[in-house]
């Protein structure tokens, strides 16, 4: 700031104005591109497998490739690869751990289809006719033989919005509602700047973009298989609430999200404000 307006704003009184505007533009959330080409999804459409790692560079010892790496795609030049073209390279993911966290969760897993996992982006340098030398341009995680690599796409970033006028007791939208299914890579907790996957897509209406606000019921009918009964109105030993049953107290907002991929019955939303942890099994809404 030159000297001239720096007096200016001492004068009026417009300094700390200046100062928080500032504040406030730098601490804006941004969406990188580790959100958009690393976020996973669901997605019920048909994913080919045809093109796919099959090797790399020092495999005689090597099973997992990292960022500069070179690979070999079981794809060359007699199928129009050439030098320069981009993949992204993705794997399917299972829930290994056979464990969840409330009781519709594997019914509503099931109905949105595949969780794919996004492993990175490689561009070809060298096309031979059957085989195609590609670079690991930029990795989410090592990727291996057997992964499956499908033609670049841009996934284009929504805008975001500042979170001061995040509300924590703010009513129902009237809005569609759905559910956190699962969290990136299929943890059952998730908090700001992670990737949640929730149960409504654009069969909906749902598109980039678009915002949920996620919260929870302070019930006792299963949204957690971990939960006490009754916990939320009463508990040996701690008392009581009189004629008060856990479905007329309030929800309890948690955060919102951002959604940054969408297919048929799935959205994959980044979170982009949490007041704690958000749980499998939590609620949401389009705001």
């Amino acid at each position: 700031m030159c000297k001239k307006a720096l007096v200016l704003a001492l004068s009026f009184g417009l300094l700390p104005l200046i100062c928080r505007a500032q504040q406030s533009s730098a601490t804006n959330p941004t969406v990188t591109h580790e959100d958009m080409y690393c976020s996973g999804g669901f997605t019920t459409d048909h994913v080919s497998g045809k093109i796919q790692v099959v090797s790399g560079e020092d495999s005689l010892y090597k099973v997992a490739f990292f960022e500069g790496d070179y690979i070999y795609l079981n794809r060359g030049s007699r199928d129009g690869v050439k030098p320069g073209d981009e993949f992204l390279v993705m794997r399917p993911m299972e829930n290994s751990t056979y464990t969840w966290w409330f009781d519709a969760q594997p019914g509503l897993a099931g109905s949105m289809g595949q969780m794919w996992e996004d492993i990175g982006q490689v561009k070809v340098v060298v096309a031979q006719p059957k085989v195609s030398v590609a670079q690991i341009e930029h990795a989410c995680s090592y990727m291996q033989r057997g992964d499956i690599v499908q033609p670049f796409a841009e996934r284009p970033a929504p805008e975001l919005k500042a979170e001061v006028n995040f509300d924590r007791f703010a009513p129902p939208s009237g809005k569609t509602k759905a559910r956190v299914v699962a969290g990136k890579a299929y943890r059952f907790q998730s908090g700001t700047n992670e990737i949640i996957y929730v149960d409504l897509g654009s069969r909906k209406g749902v598109k980039v973009g678009d915002y949920f606000r996620i919260y929870r019921y302070q019930s006792s009918t299963g949204d957690s298989i971990y939960q006490t009964p009754d916990m939320a109105t009463s508990l040996y030993g701690f008392g009581s609430g009189p004629n008060i049953s856990a479905k007329d107290l309030p929800r309890q907002v948690l955060g919102e999200g951002v959604v940054l991929r969408v297919s048929a019955k799935s959205a994959t939303v980044l979170i982009t404000y949490s007041l704690q942890q958000i749980y499998d099994g939590d609620y949401c809404e389009l705001e």
